[in-house]
C-alpha cells in the first residue's frame, strides 16, 4: 500500500476480502462481458445475425481482460464502456461487431450495478445469519442468570441476561426478514434502450414487440433473476438504490442498539467485549479496557445511517429519463454502505462470539436493588398476617427513602431489609424476608420466553441457512 496516496478506510481497516472483490473493478468488468454474452445468446435465439461461433468467441475470453488495452481506449474515447466495447473486440474479432449490439452503456452499467447489489446482499445475509447464530449461542447459555433490568437506564424489574440478548435478536431477525424481501423483489434494468423505449431493439427485430419483450425475459434468466423492470428510462428507477441501502440502515441500527447497550454494561462490570492478552486500552491510562469494538461498531453504523440518505436523494432528483448526476454519488454511497456494513457486521460477530460475563458483578448489584422490589410482597404478607395496607404502604415508602438516602448520600449499603425487620408492623424476621429475595423469583417468563423464542424463531432461520453458518471473521485495528 502506498503511503504518499489515499487508501480507503474501508479497504485498510473494515471490509472483508470478500466484499472488497465484489465492489473490484475485476467483479464490474467480468459482469459487463456476461451481460453482453447475456445479450448477444439472447440475439441469437431471437433470430438475429448473432452466430454460435462469435459467442463461442466470447465466452473464450470472458475471464482473461485485456485491462491495459481497455485503459489506452478510455484515454482516447473518454468513454469507459465503449472502451471496454473494443479492448473485448480486439480479443474477438470474429464477433467484435455484435459485442453490445442494440444496447446502451447503462445496459452493463446499470445491469452490474443490481447484480453486484444481490452479491453484495448475499455476503451480507450470510454474516447477519452468523450473528444470529452467535447472539442465539449467548441467549441459550445465559437464559435463566437474573439480571438488574433497567428501563430509563434506571433499576427496574429483574430480567435475565439471555432475555435482554434476545431483544437484540429480535432487532437482527427483522432484519435477515428485510434483506430476504429485497434479494427476492430485486429486478434487473434488462435492455431499455436510451430513453427506456427499446426502440433500436424493435427496429432489429423488425417492428416484433413480443421478441423485444422476449429478449429482457431472456436477460433476467440468463443471469439468474427473475425479471426485469416492466418500465423504465434509460435506468433503473434509483428508489431501488434506496431500497437496498435503507435495508443495509435497519443492520446499522440493530448493531449499534447492541453496542450501545454493552458499552454500558461494560461500564457497569457485568458484560464485557473480547479483550486480548496484548492488547492496549489506553496510551495513558494501562488498566483501561475500553469497549473498542463495541465503539466501532457505533461509529461506522452512524456512517451507514446517514449515508442511506445519499441513493434517496439522488432517486429525488433525477430528471425525465435520466440525468449523470447520480452517477458519482451513487458509485461512492452505494459501495461504502455495504463496505461499512460488511465491517460492522464482522465486528457483530467478533464480540458477540467472545463476550466475558462476571456473574458475581451482576449478582451483587441485583441484589442490592431488590430489596425495593420485593417491597410488594413483603406488603402482601403482612396484610395477611393481619396488618393495614395503607399503613403498611406508607411505612415501606418511608423505610425506602430512608435507605435510599443511605446508599446515595452516605454511600453505604443498602438496608431496607434490616429496617422492615426491626418494624414491628410488618411482623417478619430477618431470615424471612431474605428468603423471598431469592432473584428468580422476579424475572417472570424470562427464561421461558427465551427458550420460546430461540425454538420457534431462531432455530427455523439457522437451520434453514445452515449452509452459511460457519464464517471466520478477522478484525483489523
Amino acid at each position: 500500500m502506498a503511503n504518499d496516496t489515499y487508501s480507503s478506510p474501508f479497504a485498510a481497516r473494515y471490509a472483508s476480502k470478500e466484499m472488497q472483490y465484489i465492489y473490484s473493478p475485476d467483479f464490474k468488468f467480468k459482469t459487463w462481458r456476461r451481460l453482453w454474452i447475456a445479450l448477444a445468446e439472447a440475439e441469437n435465439e431471437l433470430g438475429l445475425n448473432v452466430t454460435k461461433e462469435q459467442i463461442d468467441e466470447l465466452k473464450a475470453h470472458a475471464e482473461d481482460i485485456n485491462y491495459d488495452v481497455a485503459r489506452e481506449y478510455e484515454k482516447k474515447f473518454r468513454h469507459d464502456v465503449m472502451s471496454h466495447v473494443h479492448a473485448y473486440g480486439e480479443q474477438c474479432p470474429n464477433a467484435k461487431g455484435i459485442i453490445h449490439l442494440g444496447a446502451t452503456s447503462c445496459y452493463v452499467g446499470d445491469n452490474t450495478d443490481v447484480i453486484t447489489m444481490r452479491e453484495a446482499l448475499l455476503l451480507v445475509k450470510k454474516k447477519l445469519v452468523n450473528a444470529i447464530a452467535s447472539v442465539s449461542k449467548f441467549a441459550e447459555e445465559y437464559k435463566a442468570m437474573p439480571c438488574l433490568g433497567f428501563t430509563h437506564f434506571q433499576p427496574a424489574q429483574p430480567t435475565t441476561v439471555g432475555k435482554r440478548a434476545t431483544l437484540w435478536l429480535m432487532d437482527l431477525v427483522l432484519d435477515y426478514q428485510e434483506v430476504n424481501h429485497v434479494l427476492d423483489t430485486l429486478m434487473l434494468l434488462g435492455s431499455k434502450g436510451t430513453t427506456g423505449t427499446q426502440a433500436s431493439f424493435l427496429e432489429l427485430f423488425d417492428g416484433d414487440h413480443e421478441k423485444c419483450k422476449e429478449l429482457d425475459r431472456k436477460i433476467a434468466e440468463k443471469m439468474g433473476f427473475k425479471s426485469c423492470f416492466p418500465v423504465s428510462g434509460q435506468t433503473y428507477a434509483r428508489k431501488l438504490d434506496t431500497i437496498v441501502c435503507n435495508c443495509l440502515a435497519l443492520i446499522a441500527q440493530s448493531a449499534c442498539k447492541f453496542s450501545n447497550d454493552l458499552r454500558l454494561l461494560q461500564n457497569l462490570k457485568e458484560i464485557e467485549e473480547p479483550f486480548e492478552k496484548n492488547q492496549i486500552g489506553s496510551s495513558a491510562m494501562a488498566y483501561k479496557r475500553n469497549p473498542m469494538r463495541s465503539e466501532r461498531i457505533a461509529s461506522l453504523s452512524r456512517y451507514v445511517m446517514i449515508d442511506a440518505l445519499n441513493p434517496a436523494w439522488t432517486a429525488s432528483a433525477q430528471w425525465f429519463e435520466r440525468t449523470l448526476d447520480d452517477s458519482a454519488n451513487k458509485r461512492v454511497s452505494v459501495a461504502e454502505a455495504f463496505l461499512a456494513i460488511d465491517g460492522i457486521l464482522d465486528l457483530l460477530i467478533n464480540v458477540t462470539s467472545g463476550l466475558v460475563v462476571y456473574p458475581k458483578v451482576i449478582e451483587a448489584r441485583l441484589m442490592s436493588e431488590l430489596p425495593f422490589m420485593a417491597t410488594e410482597n413483603i406488603m402482601m404478607d403482612a396484610v395477611k398476617k393481619g396488618g393495614d395496607r395503607q399503613e403498611l404502604h406508607e411505612k415501606i415508602r418511608q423505610h425506602s427513602m430512608a435507605a435510599g438516602a443511605v446508599v446515595k448520600v452516605e454511600g453505604g449499603k443498602n438496608d431496607l431489609v434490616d429496617r422492615i425487620a426491626a418494624d414491628p408492623a410488618f411482623m417478619t424476621t430477618k431470615e424471612e424476608i431474605l428468603s423471598i429475595l431469592k432473584p428468580e423469583n422476579f424475572v417472570g417468563r424470562a427464561p421461558e420466553q427465551t427458550e420460546d423464542f430461540l425454538n420457534e424463531v431462531i432455530k427455523p432461520i439457522l437451520e434453514e441457512n445452515k449452509d452459511l453458518l460457519g464464517v471466520n471473521v478477522e478484525i483489523n485495528v
